[in-house]
């Protein structure tokens, strides 16, 4: 063979590799605007919480790329339970999000056709969102920034039909959007509201539900303040549903559907829509991958926060075991006024709003007026713009915005206390017969799992007082919430400790009133053995209020909690009832007796003293040896201090609040 030869076949060869090459990297570089060509119209979000942009030409393997599957393209958008989120969700997403708003009473159509390919494989079935994705919303841009329409596909492990249906969120009336829910029309299959009986045991099975990977399609049009919808699939019935979007169904409470109630009630949300529902609101739509299956505890929320997996937000763990949502679009179109408008506002106050720091002052704007010590023996006298991740810090339960107070059950104490506390102080101090209000809306998130039962103070924490600044600086108020191990219920009780008479407090003792569940006095029979569980009692995570107002002298209080009856109590703190040995409670004689503290109180109670309000995490469960002191060294599990381990193993307490106020006094209302 001549050398001419040789160099032509190897040239031959070459090209054939190139071209071989060119058509594989031509399979490999098929982009998700080749199989949907209207990616100009969106900004995309990805399941770390990054937005993008546009995502012509664009794609990431971990969340957002096109495939081929026999003949057909798709596009495929995946995310994990746990990621970074977008704006104040709870939920990761990939989705596309609109970059135009419009008026719902201008044009705007969207339709797409999909599958679903994956749903959560964790999550606990009592929760509505778990097991679920969302796959096309539209959104408002303005206001509350809530959604007229979302919808989903859920489906139960161990189920081979999921359901499909469609949410309709209110546009809350007022300023608070606290009190919004959802509505839930089902399409194939069941509503949002169907959820299993326990964490592992899931409802019946839809018949006419829809199966991973089944194919379906929706259009939304808006069109003259109307939403119409179109759901098909072959081999199901095709459902249509109109909704209005300005002129609200849900204006008073007597209007608001038994589902919701039955839902939404228990956590709080009961609110109604304005009368003109979505009227002048700037809505946009979205589409993809939402997964509303998510890691945070269930007792956060009972509707949204599922308690999934998440391998601590490890995305290839979570992609491994089936802990993930995945969407597959064939094709979508969009249709839109020429009146549509630029909705960068949007995104302007939600991009990396989650990494963005919103302080308890944002929340709670009267940090102003109180100090703080906490858990570690941290003390900071500014608290506007302050704040602490291991235990001052704000949160989100998927409603609102909270101030968590976080403490171990051992860390640094204040000099006179054997309990570590992450609590506010206030600065301004007054005398009973000047007065003061305090104010709180609270829910406790955990207390101790370690202790001893027999201990009165075990597995508890006060989240409020009152406190002496002078003589003994005794407290004539602090609120407790307590909750034995294995117990769904928790107590709330008060306690007024004396005021000593004479000038040795040895002798000082609590009296403890109930409010829901039992008092302070009701203890365990052995150190693992508890007393029954309270029937009208709290649980973690259940919101309830309370009002401390001193005027002239007299403490009145208030204790709210829905679907509790109203507790209210006054008492006197400028004239004792408990100035004689004969005056003491047989319930401080069995509980404080054997103690050897059995005082009495100065007639005059805390009379021209100097007190002042505490609020936040007063931690009571201590690693202290119980045999010194039955009421109150716990003997709980510590670690030698370190609050790490603690906090990793139960042995902390922490305290959320969503709203609190302080002031002067005020007459009480007759």
């Amino acid at each position: 063979m001549t050398k001419s030869s040789l160099v032509s076949r190897l040239f031959i060869m070459m090209f054939l590799l190139f071209l071989q090459g060119c058509i594989e990297n031509n399979k490999l570089t098929l982009k998700s605007n080749d199989v949907i060509p209207f990616f100009q119209h969106w900004n995309l979000i990805l399941g770390d919480g990054s937005n993008v942009g546009q995502a012509t030409n664009y794609e990431n393997k971990d969340f957002f790329y096109a495939t081929k599957e026999g003949e057909e393209n798709w596009v495929v958008f995946k995310t994990p339970n746990a990621g970074n989120t977008h704006g104040t969700s709870n939920n990761t997403r990939t989705e596309l999000a609109q970059l135009k708003k419009w008026s719902p009473m201008t044009d705007a159509k969207l339709n797409a056709t999909l599958k679903v390919t994956n749903v959560a494989t964790t999550g606990d079935a009592r929760v509505a969102a778990s097991y679920s994705v969302v796959v096309g919303q539209i959104h408002s841009a303005d206001g509350h920034e809530n959604e007229p329409f979302k919808l989903y596909y859920k489906k139960f492990p161990g189920h081979t039909n999921g359901s499909v249906f469609w949410n309709y969120e209110i546009n809350t009336a007022g300023e608070d959007n606290s009190g919004r829910w959802d509505y839930s029309y089902p399409i194939w299959g069941y509503d949002f509201s169907v959820i299993g009986t326990d964490e592992n045991t899931y409802p019946e099975e839809p018949e006419e539900g829809i199966e991973l990977g089944e194919e379906f399609s929706y259009e939304v049009e808006v069109k003259d303040g109307m939403m119409y919808l179109t759901f098909s699939s072959e081999g199901h019935e095709t459902k249509t549903f109109t909704k209005n979007l300005i002129d609200s169904e849900f204006k008073t409470k007597e209007d608001i559907p038994t589902q919701v109630k039955e839902l939404f009630f228990p956590i709080g949300q009961d609110g109604i829509e304005r009368e003109n529902a979505y009227t002048d609101q700037g809505l946009f739509f979205k589409l993809g991958s939402y997964n509303q299956t998510n890691g945070k505890s269930p007792q956060v929320n009972r509707v949204w926060c599922s308690g999934a997996e998440t391998h601590g937000g490890d995305l290839q763990k979570q992609y491994a075991d089936g802990n993930y949502a995945e969407v597959w679009f064939k094709s979508a179109k969009l249709e839109i006024s020429d009146k549509a408008y630029s909705n960068e506002g949007y995104f302007a106050a939600n991009d990396d709003l989650s990494k963005k720091t919103v302080y308890p002052s944002q929340v709670i704007p009267f940090m102003d007026k109180f100090k703080i010590l906490m858990g570690d023996g941290t003390r900071e006298n500014n608290l506007v713009d302050f704040e602490n991740k291991d235990f001052f810090y704000t949160v989100i339960d998927g409603t609102r915005r909270w101030v968590a107070f976080k403490t171990p059950n051992s860390g640094v104490t204040s000099p006179n206390s054997s309990n570590t506390r992450t609590e506010l102080h206030e600065k301004r101090e007054w005398v009973p017969e000047e007065g003061g209000k305090l104010t709180g809306t609270c829910r406790v998130m955990h207390v101790s799992t370690t202790g001893d039962a027999r201990v009165a103070a075990s597995f508890s924490t006060v989240v409020g007082q009152i406190h002496s600044g002078e003589g003994h600086e005794n407290e004539p108020f602090k609120l407790y919430y307590r909750k034995f191990p294995g117990h769904e219920k928790g107590s709330v009780f008060w306690n007024y400790e004396i005021n000593t008479a004479g000038e040795d407090n040895a002798g000082r003792w609590d009296f403890s009133t109930a409010i829901w569940g039992h008092d302070m006095a009701v203890v365990g029979t052995a150190k693992d053995a508890y007393p029954p569980e309270p029937e009208d009692g709290i649980k973690l995570g259940e919101e309830f209020s309370y009002e401390v107002n001193v005027y002239e002298g007299i403490m009145y209080l208030t204790f709210k909690s829905p679907n509790h009856e109203t507790k209210t109590f006054t008492k006197n703190l400028i004239a004792s009832e408990y100035i004689n040995q004969a005056d003491i409670p047989q319930q401080v004689v069995k509980l404080f007796g054997p103690l050897g503290q059995d005082g009495t109180e100065r007639a005059i109670a805390y009379k021209g003293e100097l007190n002042y309000f505490k609020q936040g995490a007063y931690n009571q469960t201590n690693g202290k040896n119980p045999e010194k002191n039955m009421v109150w060294h716990t003997g709980a599990e510590t670690y030698g201090g370190d609050i790490a381990k603690q906090y990793e193993n139960g042995s902390y307490t922490e305290v959320w609040f969503r709203d609190s106020t302080v002031g002067p006094g005020t007459p009480p209302q007759q």
